[in-house]
């Protein structure tokens, strides 16, 4: 699953980021309203996490742009404590959730995970698939119970893919929400990552529809 960190305090930036890549997420950073604009509009995110106050173009303009514009990812505004207006603002603005300044990075991952819990139609905090067990908030992996080791790739794909079971997800879409956006892309490695994952996790675990992507059918 793939993020965008909103904010122009640059050490707040970066500690995000790092605590997201850490947890699982490819993450893509900016720290003005400007940057923010264009990666919302030109990359394809999960979810985004926006600061109010920013440079150049400030979030509660950023959000009305986006809403006017049909983008519909999932936005967690991060305001500053006492600054209920704010808030008020960035809900009507068109923001999912919000977390208040300042906050315990876990509240900001679990506020995340529930937010993409929602887009994606998710009922439970656990995702699962036959035998196959995914905890977004542990990040760990089990097949029958039994732990499955996965580098952060394989994790990655297979969140997506179980996050949107039931759906065929073409490679380029998968390509689009495992890498950060300066990563260098190459869609080929789908394929190495899918077939590390059927040795790992069973060869029928994941579906290939040829000259259309992968699937998991799995029952909600």
């Amino acid at each position: 699953m793939r993020v965008l960190v909103v904010e122009d305090e640059p050490r707040l930036n970066e500690q995000l980021a790092a605590s997201l890549e850490e947890a699982g997420y490819a993450v893509d950073r900016a720290l003005d309203g400007e940057r923010a604009d264009f990666l919302a509009r030109t990359e394809r995110y999960d979810a985004l996490l926006l600061d109010l106050g920013l440079p150049n173009v400030d979030g509660l303009t950023l959000l009305r742009r986006w809403r006017d514009a049909g983008i519909g990812v999932p936005v967690l505004v991060l305001t500053a404590r006492g600054s209920w207006h704010e808030t008020v603002q960035g809900i009507d603005g068109g923001a999912d959730d919000y977390v208040a300044k300042p906050f315990r990075i876990e509240e900001v991952l679990a506020r995340l995970r529930a937010l993409i819990r929602r887009a994606t139609g998710q009922t439970t905090p656990e995702l699962r698939c036959g035998a196959i067990v995914l905890d977004p908030r542990s990040g760990k992996v089990t097949r029958a119970d039994a732990p499955v080791r996965l580098t952060s790739h394989e994790y990655r794909v297979l969140s997506y893919l179980m996050h949107h079971r039931g759906r065929v997800i073409s490679q380029a879409e998968l390509t689009e929400h495992i890498y950060a956006q300066d990563f260098d892309r190459d869609s080929n490695t789908v394929e190495v990552f899918i077939a590390r994952l059927r040795r790992k996790l069973g060869a029928e675990t994941i579906e290939t529809l040829r000259g259309l992507g992968y699937r998991m059918e799995c029952e909600r």
